[in-house]
């Protein structure tokens, strides 16, 4: 279990929400609201109820018409993020210390009063058909897109549509979204398996008491599980005759948050692709200049980890830079050099400092601990594990590590598909 720091403390309240505070400073905060419904969650048929839902809640909530509650907002200052991603729906917001009560209470009445207003709908669905039409100028996003599906098919028993659609939805879904089964969506957010990250200079125990106030009578709610069926091995290609590139995707089997091998493993993907000496970043561009961008990954879906491996390359090259790609991760098995792994901790160990700097990342970084490790993980805690691990601990772990073994491979782009087989450079 991480030791948190002697200014964090982690409550649950008696609906189930999970209070992750940390004192800093300040005068001002932030939170960070996770709760554990995201596009994953959709039902089957109705995909894109999780987007449409949550513009949906932001039209209206505890009395306040649409702009009534923008102008609430903005009447604090705050500044209001978030969103919805595979696994979970977000709200953010940070402003002036003496706001925080306030703003707890707005997103309370938008998550608990809101007024989903019915002709509102048509709008906020055709604004996600459109989305989905955008798809079209972006072969990287349409890449990202098919990779999903090929990847991790939904299990045919499966009650969700899982992770093989984009937020927006598809367009059978939106045309099949009513105000009443949006409502029963709704049900699904609330306490159970939800975070609150809170970063301000006040009392512990006053912050408590705000949270119980405004969020302490939220539903109960849902913390489903969506099943992850990884497809080893699977292979794919999406002709594009209007792309100018052949993209190339490849999903890996990695390593899951609750291992004792994580931090080695986010080391080694530092040094994999961790800035301009890394190796990807060498070997394909500055070495053979195969293509311009290349990159790497952590990906967790379902407490799982996966890496996630992205270039684009012209298409009469896109072959030897699949392969290449594919070297680098062969290679991995090897272990790093000493520079190698002096780099990569370096840069592993300042990314933890800067990710710590502003309010609302640490916020984030509160709600994200708690859902993926079980607490929160203090930032000098962290660093002093990043000094503590060894090149030779590292380097036991790549040992075993075999991230080709099983990839998933999908490419888009003009002409005939590239041979997948994936060979040695």
């Amino acid at each position: 279990m991480p030791v948190a720091p002697p200014s964090a403390h982690l409550w649950t309240l008696p609906g189930g929400l999970r209070l992750a505070f940390e004192r800093r400073r300040s005068p001002g905060f932030a939170f960070d609201l996770r709760l554990p419904v995201g596009s994953a969650h959709d039902p089957v048929g109705l995909e894109g109820a999780g987007g449409v839902l949550e513009e949906w809640l932001f039209k209206g909530a505890g009395g306040r018409g649409a702009r009534a509650l923008q102008d609430a907002f903005d009447d604090l200052g705050v500044r209001r993020g978030g969103g919805v991603g595979p696994e979970a729906t977000r709200l953010s917001v940070s402003g002036l210390q003496a706001d925080l009560g306030a703003a707890l209470a707005l997103c309370a009445d938008v998550l608990m009063r809101p007024e989903l207003p019915e002709a509102e709908l048509p709008v906020l669905t055709d604004l996600a058909r459109q989305d989905l039409e955008s798809l079209a100028d972006s072969p990287a996003d349409q890449l990202a897109v098919r990779a999903r599906e090929v990847t991790f098919p939904r299990p045919a028993a499966s009650p969700f549509a899982g992770y093989a659609h984009p937020v927006s939805g598809t367009v059978g879904g939106l045309l099949a979204l009513t105000p009443g089964a949006l409502r029963m969506h709704l049900e699904r957010y609330g306490q159970a398996g939800a975070v609150l990250g809170v970063v301000a200079d006040l009392p512990p125990e006053g912050v408590l008491a705000l949270v119980q106030a405004t969020l302490g009578k939220l539903r109960t709610g849902h913390a489903d599980a969506v099943p992850v069926a990884f497809a080893h091995g699977a292979r794919a290609h999406v002709p594009n005759e209007d792309a100018e590139q052949t993209h190339l995707s490849l999903l890996a089997p990695g390593v899951p948050p609750q291992s004792p091998d994580w931090l080695s493993w986010q080391l080694a993907l530092n040094a994999l692709s961790g800035g301009s000496a890394s190796r990807l970043f060498h070997a394909v561009r500055e070495e053979r200049g195969l293509a311009y961008a290349v990159s790497a990954g952590p990906v967790v879906l379902g407490a799982e980890g996966f890496l996630s491996v992205y270039a684009g390359s012209t298409p009469a090259r896109a072959a030897e830079t699949l392969a290449v790609v594919h070297e680098e991760l062969a290679r991995l098995s090897q272990g790093l050099t000493p520079a190698e792994f002096e780099r990569a901790r370096a840069g592993l160990a300042t990314s933890l400092v800067f990710g710590a700097e502003s309010l609302r990342g640490r916020a984030h970084a509160l709600t994200r601990d708690v859902a993926l490790f079980g607490g929160v993980r203090a930032v000098a805690g962290l660093r002093a594990a990043v000094q503590a691990l060894t090149l030779a601990q590292v380097n036991a772990f790549l040992a075993d590590y075999h991230p080709i073994q099983g990839a998933a491979v999908v490419t888009l782009g003009p002409g005939t598909p590239l041979s997948l087989e994936l060979t040695h450079a």
